[in-house]
């Protein structure tokens, strides 16, 4: 049946895109993106970085295999949160008849469940083309019933009125109280900024014992745990907000724990130790983006979701240096100390969405860590 009801999505610059609704017929404020991924939107979708985010995807066709019935347990098994963390989402042509071993439902009908609205038959590809012109913006988009008419004067009202930069995003992500996985080696305290749950996959089975602790931890409760490593998670929003994280991690940085940090864990790890970051015009949201290993040059193809990066001057007079850089325009993609077992990186080598090429930095990490715990 065609679809009549209307929506639309408009921007800070002045922009408006109509298009169909789907999902929750209700109206959300968020940072507009784009993303180039060709598949994994329940990963995405799911992933806390995206929080306060409405998501454009630029691959033309959504929905086509459905959304997986996840099974409960401590750890999901197919999504990288409790559920989707995206304001939005825009897409440009909705499938509803999914073909897929795995789906359970339709991709509107799991937006509808989770209370998230979506938008339809939008030119993906000249809305992405103003985000890379201009950069993100500020939106709102509105799905509506049928019968409704969108009051475009009055949304561009309630957007300049809007105080989205404001919102503490990191701690609407973060888990409350900590969380303990159990296992037979070593204990790893992972700081939670908002992380994806195959990063937790991946540190449990490397047979570590994970505390998960919340974003506002003091050093005093990390080291209450008596860790052997301790690993810093990726999240949405500007890292100079996290200044509880990045007080704890200048106290971390003073001892001799191996630290690992992802995405918004690498630019946290360089405000603590003296550096700066900035926020890039539309950032890196894709699972082709390429990065170069500056000690031995190789290449890897990784997944990458943020917007901000670490200016390179700035961390000249810090115990820091680049490691990795972004082959496409040289922001950097990953640190490492010069002295002590402590690394980052921009991408998210635990994939899910994308290439698992340098699943071998969490390998790097348990080494550290095992070493450390029989010193």
């Amino acid at each position: 049946m065609l679809n009549r009801e209307k929506g639309v999505l408009v921007l800070e610059d002045g922009s408006v895109f109509y298009g169909r609704p789907f999902g929750a017929r209700k109206k959300v404020f968020g940072e507009v993106v784009f993303s180039t991924s060709m598949v994994g939107y329940p990963e995405s979708l799911t992933d806390p970085s995206y929080r306060g985010q409405i998501l454009t995807l630029t691959y033309p066709i959504v929905g086509n295999y459905g959304v997986p019935s996840c099974e409960a347990g401590q750890i999901p098994d197919c999504f990288e949160s409790d559920g989707i963390k995206a304001e939005g989402l825009i897409v440009h042509d909705l499938c509803d008849e999914p073909s897929h071993w795995t789906s359970g439902r339709t991709l509107d009908q799991w937006l509808k469940d989770e209370g998230i609205p979506g938008l339809y038959g939008i030119d993906t590809r000249k809305l992405t083309k103003r985000l890379r012109e201009r950069g993100v913006m500020k939106g709102v988009l509105q799905a509506l019933g049928k019968g409704e008419e969108p009051d475009v004067e009055g949304l561009f009202d309630e957007l300049a009125r809007s105080r989205i930069e404001e919102r503490n995003l990191v701690e609407e992500v973060s888990i409350r109280r900590p969380l303990v996985y159990e296992g037979r080696g070593p204990t790893v305290v992972l700081i939670d900024c908002g992380v994806k749950l195959n990063i937790v996959r991946n540190l449990v089975r490397r047979g570590i014992r994970l505390v998960r602790v919340p974003f506002s931890a003091t050093i005093e409760e990390v080291l209450s745990y008596d860790p052997s490593g301790v690993f810093l998670s990726n999240g949405p929003g500007d890292p100079k907000r996290c200044v509880e994280t990045i007080k704890c991690m200048e106290g971390l940085l003073e001892t001799d724990i191996p630290i690992m940090g992802i995405c918004l864990g690498n630019q946290i790890l360089a405000l603590a130790s003296g550096g700066e970051t900035y926020k890039l015009k539309y950032g890196h949201r894709a699972q082709n983006q390429p990065v170069i290993d500056l000690k031995g040059g190789r290449g890897y193809i990784t997944t990458q979701n943020h917007g901000y990066a670490i200016e390179e001057d700035s961390i000249q007079n810090t115990p820091f240096r680049a490691s990795y850089v972004n082959a496409n325009d040289k922001t950097i993609e990953g640190i490492a100390h010069q002295e002590k077992e402590i690394f980052a990186v921009q991408w998210h080598p635990e994939a899910s969405p994308g290439p698992f090429d340098t699943e071998f930095l969490f390998d790097r990490f348990v080494e550290s860590v095992r070493r450390h715990s029989n010193a």
